[in-house]
Formats: C-alpha cells, sequence, structure tokens
C-alpha cells in the first residue's frame, strides 16, 4: 500500500524523489519521507501528512544527494506519526524503505532486543534495518546482509536499502510486493510502480518475487530466489504526462470519469469483428481451452468484485455457465471444492492486490483448468502470474475511488462472456446483438455524462445526511453495492445497498425523512416489482432519487427521477454505473473532502 523509491544517480536526486513520491502519493499519504547520502553523513527527514510537507521540508533545507530512498506511507502497525515515517534507520548507518508486512516481526524483534537492539517506532519495518545492521556486523557486505536478512523475514516486502558508509550503491529487495529498476542515462532508478519514475525513463526492469538487487548510477546486478545471479528483461513503457496530470480536471476521479467513453471504446478495441467477438483475445490457445469449461470461480476485492458480480448474470444468461464468487480475503479459506474443468477468474484493476494474488496462488494448487485474470496493468504481478489474461486498457488510473477501472471490467467480462459462449457454440443471435450493443456503448456513456446537471440538483439534499439506502434487483443489485461504495469512500457518508425485495426483510425500519434512497429502476420484467417497493419507502415518508428507463412508470411524489438514455438491457449495469459516480462526486465535492485521497484509503491494496 505504501510507496517507495529510491535513485542512485551522477546529479542531485532529492527533488526528483519527491516528484516520485508525488506521483505514487495515491498508494498512501499518512506520512512522507526520504534520506540522502551526504558527505557527513545522511539527511533524514520525516514528516507526518502529505507529501508536501515532505517538500517544504526539502524547500526548506536544501539536502543535496546522488544517492537516496524515499517513502509514502499508509498505515498498517503503527498509526501515522513521524516517529512510525519511514524511511527507519538503525544506528545511523544503515536506513530502509519498505512496502508491505513482515508477518513474524515480533519474533524478529525480541531476537534483536537480545542482541542489543531498541526500537524507535510502532512499526514492523524498522526490524528489517536493524537486522541488515546486525548482519553487516557479522563481517557481510550490504547485499550479503540483504541475502540473509531476507531469509528470516516472513511476509511481503519491498525494500530499498543504503548506509552511511557507502556513497554510490543501493541494495533492494522484493517478496510479494511489486518493485522495478528503472534505467535512466548515468542513472538508476528502483520504484513500487512505474508511474513514479515514467518521466526520467521508459525503461522498466520488472522484479520478480525472491530477487535482490543492487544498484548504482552505472550499474544494477540482480540475484534471484537462490541469491544466483539472473538476467531480467528490459521492458519499454511509454506513459505519457498526459495520462498521469488531471488537465483541465479539478480531481482525478473527475477526469476518470469522463475519460470513460475512451476508456470503453480501447477496451472493445479489436476484440470483436462484425458480429461476434474475435478469437484467442485472452491468449493463445484460450478458445481452445473454453471449449472444455463447465464452471467459472470468480475472486476479487472491491469494486472488482461487484463487477464480477454483474457478470455472474451474463454468464448464466449468454454462456449459460454456473458461477461462483467469493471475496478474494475469504476465498482460500473456506477449503474451497473445485469441480472438474472449472476455471478460476481473478479482477483487479492494479494487478498487485495482495488478496487476490493469494487467492490465484492458492487456487494454482487446485485442479483448475486454467487461471484467467481480468487487469488493467500489464506489468502487473496478476498479469504474469496468470495463465491467460486480458487487460481493460483504461488507462493510468490515480484516484483512489476507481470509476472507468470499473466500467471497463465490465467491458471485458462481457468478452469474457461472450468468448465462453462462443467456444460452446451458443446464442449466436444474442451475441450478435451484445456486439451490436458494444460499438454503440461508447457514445451512450456520452449521453449519460450529459445528465450532470440533473445530478447535481440532487447532491445538495444528500450531502446534508449521514446515510443513505442505495436500491436495485437482479443484475442492478451489484451497482447499486457499487454506488453505496463510491458514496462512502470519498463523501463519508454511511451508505448500504440490498436488493430492492429485500426492504421488508429488515431494511425498511431505516427509512424516514433523514434517509435519501436512490434507486435503480430500467425497463425490465422485474420493473413492476421495484415500482412497489419503491411505493413502500414513499409510503414511510423516505425520499426518492430514481435513475429509470423512460418506460418505467414510477411518481417519485418528493426527490428526484433522471430519465437514462436508452441501452441494451444486457449492458445497462455499464451505464446506470455512470450517474452514480458523478452523484458521489458532486456530494463529496459539497461536503469538502479529499476526493482524490480519502481517509485511511489506498489506491492499490497490497497488504493482506
Amino acid at each position: 500500500m505504501c510507496g517507495i523509491i529510491a535513485a542512485a544517480s551522477t546529479r542531485n536526486v532529492g527533488k526528483l524523489l519527491v516528484k516520485g513520491l508525488h506521483r505514487m502519493e495515491y498508494r498512501g499519504y499518512d506520512s512522507a519521507g526520504i534520506a540522502l547520502h551526504q558527505l557527513d553523513g545522511v539527511a533524514h527527514l520525516r514528516t507526518l501528512g502529505k507529501v508536501q510537507l515532505l517538500e517544504d521540508r526539502m524547500i526548506e533545507e536544501k539536502p543535496r544527494s546522488k544517492l537516496g530512498i524515499a517513502h509514502t506511507r499508509w498505515a498498517t502497525h503503527g498509526e501515522p506519526s513521524e516517529t512510525n515515517a519511514h524511511p527507519h534507520k538503525s544506528n545511523d548507518e544503515v536506513f530502509i524503505v519498505h512496502n508491505g508486512i513482515i508477518e513474524n516481526h515480533l519474533e524478529l524483534k525480541a531476537e534483536l532486543e537480545k542482541e542489543g537492539y531498541s526500537f524507535a517506532s510502532q512499526t514492523d519495518s524498522e526490524i528489517i534495518a536493524h537486522l541488515l545492521d546486525f548482519n553487516l556486523k557479522q563481517g557481510m557486505t550490504m547485499i550479503e546482509a540483504m541475502f540473509a536478512s531476507k531469509e528470516k523475514l516472513d511476509g511481503a516486502y519491498a525494500i530499498a536499502a543504503m548506509h552511511r558508509d557507502d556513497e554510490s550503491k543501493l541494495v533492494i529487495a522484493r517478496q510479494k510486493s511489486p518493485l522495478l529498476i528503472g534505467l535512466g542515462t548515468d542513472e538508476v532508478f528502483a520504484a513500487s510502480d512505474p508511474l513514479a519514475i515514467s518521466q526520467l525513463t521508459n525503461d522498466f526492469i520488472f522484479l520478480e518475487d525472491g530477487d535482490v538487487a543492487e544498484i548504482s548510477a552505472d550499474a544494477y546486478k540482480i540475484f534471484d530466489a537462490v541469491d544466483s545471479e539472473a538476467s531480467r528483461e528490459v521492458s519499454r513503457i511509454d506513459i505519457s504526462s498526459q495520462a498521469t496530470s488531471k488537465g483541465e480536471y479539478r480531481h482525478f476521479m473527475e477526469k476518470e470519469i469522463y475519460e470513460q467513453p475512451d476508456a470503453l471504446l480501447n477496451t472493445i478495441d479489436g476484440r470483436i469483428s462484425g458480429e461476434d467477438v474475435l478469437d484467442n483475445i485472452f491468449g493463445l490457445g484460450s478458445t481452445e481451452l473454453f471449449k472444455k469449461v463447465e464452471r467459472i470461480q470468480i475472486v476479487a476485492c472491491g469494486t472488482s468484485l461487484h463487477a464480477g458480480r454483474v457478470a455472474a448474470n451474463w454468464l448464466s444468461a449468454i454462456a449459460e455457465l454456473p458461477c461462483q464468487i467469493d471475496y478474494a480475503s475469504e476465498y482460500r479459506y473456506r477449503n474451497p471444492h473445485v469441480d472438474e474443468n472449472s476455471i478460476l477468474i481473478t479482477i483487479s484493476q492494479s494487478g498487485e492486490t495482495a488478496d487476490t494474488l493469494a487467492a490465484l496462488n492458492y487456487a494454482k494448487e487446485k485442479n483448475y483448468l486454467a487461471t484467467v485474470g481480468i487487469c488493467n496493468v500489464p506489468t502487473s504481478t496478476l498479469a504474469r502470474e496468470s495463465d491467460f489474461v486480458l487487460f481493460t486498457n483504461a488507462g493510468p488510473e490515480i484516484g483512489v475511488a476507481s470509476t472507468k477501472a470499473f466500467t471497463t471490467q465490465l467491458a471485458a467480462l462481457m468478452l469474457l462472456t461472450l468468448s465462453l459462449a462462443k467456444a460452446r457454440d451458443l446464442n449466436p443471435k444474442l451475441r450478435q446483438r451484445v456486439v451490436t450493443a458494444l460499438r454503440a456503448l461508447p457514445e451512450i456513456i456520452t449521453q449519460t455524462l450529459e445528465l450532470k446537471d440533473s445530478i447535481i440538483e440532487m447532491a445538495p439534499a444528500i450531502a446534508n445526511k449521514d446515510n443513505a439506502l442505495f436500491l436495485g434487483r437482479g443484475i442492478f443489485y451489484p451497482v447499486a453495492k457499487e454506488g453505496a461504495l463510491k458514496l462512502k469512500e470519498i463523501s463519508y457518508i454511511h451508505a448500504e445497498a440490498y436488493p430492492a425485495g429485500e426492504l421488508k426483510h429488515g431494511p425498511l425500519a431505516l427509512i424516514d425523512e433523514n434517509m435519501p434512497v436512490i434507486a435503480l429502476a430500467p425497463e425490465s420484467e422485474i420493473a413492476e416489482k421495484l415500482v412497489s417497493n419503491l411505493e413502500e419507502v414513499k409510503a414511510r415518508g423516505g425520499t426518492l432519487y430514481v435513475f429509470s428507463d423512460p418506460g418505467v412508470s414510477i411518481d417519485v411524489k418528493s426527490g428526484s427521477l433522471v430519465p437514462m438514455p436508452k441501452c441494451d438491457f444486457l449492458l445497462t449495469p455499464i451505464i446506470y454505473t455512470i450517474p452514480l459516480q458523478i452523484l458521489s462526486y458532486e456530494v463529496a465535492l459539497l461536503r469538502g473532502t479529499d476526493i482524490d485521497q480519502p481517509r485511511n484509503l489506498a489506491k492499490s491494496v497490497t497488504v493482506e
């Protein structure tokens, strides 16, 4: 969840490191810090709060160095404080930054205390600094100390470390947390994310689990999990500055909402042709494999799980396949039975979600035909570890609250559904209908975005409340859950979602004038039942905010009714998601919250 960055260069690196932290701040923003090697020792600066406060200290103190490490924190062990901020140190000699969780830190702490080490922080990360120092005192070099240290560490880590007496080299290590090397001219970088250094280089090396590397301004050397020198492929990735700036928008979230027509187009482009989905869009051999599939298992977290719940309806209706859905954090703990000819579907925007990766690794020991990933980041661990993968091609999503990632995941999951149906030779007319609807989708999304003014009119009444209830039926229940999640994430309003038919089984007790009810009412075979559910809300003085197909007859009495653009019913979940994103954004604006970096959250959950 944290972000780390390191640099060895022939120029001053302080500003470069801080700029990199700014670009990774979506990973955590509880505190920030930097350690820079200088002639008279190490400049060690830490601040509580966002990276800008660290930058202000840098401007004030003006440290200069050609070698340094830096960190932006999302707190796990230990409260947000300057003392718990990284970098951590040992005896003013060893300095480290760390992303991950050391699961056996209490055991290691007890061992190190017996050796005379004292601890300044409440973090698990400080363990690493003292462990490195202990190994150095046994006569090891820095890289040997890292080899020895990693053998004692249980859990997940991306580490960058430096020593006061070495002005030219850094040592880094990875295990179950993302870490890469960036290659510049007379400089080498390390970072959690390519975004951090994309303005400095387009050449990246993605480390593998167990890797340790030594980097300097003019060289790098990588060692694998058994400490043998290894070669890793250099990948060229061009991340445009436009993609990582807000441009004319107030927030990244706003920008990403309005990027959805293009994002959807990028997801489907080159994957449909004529009246059907193309073969092997999930990778060579995927179509042949899909012929054998008899059951689907989906695992994901948060927004991605909501996308999976929508897709379960499609998989049943179009591909005629049963589908089991699990929270990735729970999947492997229920000792799941795997039916014959099943595939595992994992969904993750970043491809680095720790629980999803753990579920994927667990599934490799089970009798699945294959694992299939849906992901936005081609360089991610999920992409590398899955047997087959489809990239959503949404472009960088920086706002913590996911928007375009969700709608493009839905589009990708529909492509999966069509691919499975085609491989099984099922429902050709229905597939044709859906492909035609997919082509029209970017334009319909554009029309949906034009509802902004109507949605803005709703926002003040909801912004003044402390709770909200979202209702949907059938395939729209997970969309309602996603709407509730967006509202609570960025406005801090307590919001819950229910299938509308469950109102009378408890939630109706919550309905009064202080409980806004946001409902999704597309035209469907259960539209009349939904209308009846909404009448129950009206009868008890509830205020309704309804997004509805013009063909559905609803009298909201108080509140608002927003007619939605016409869309093929199977794809309406994508369309109905968008006004809920806009509503959440406008409510958060009124409440004055930190929209792109909401409290206690981070974009990429890389710890379990």
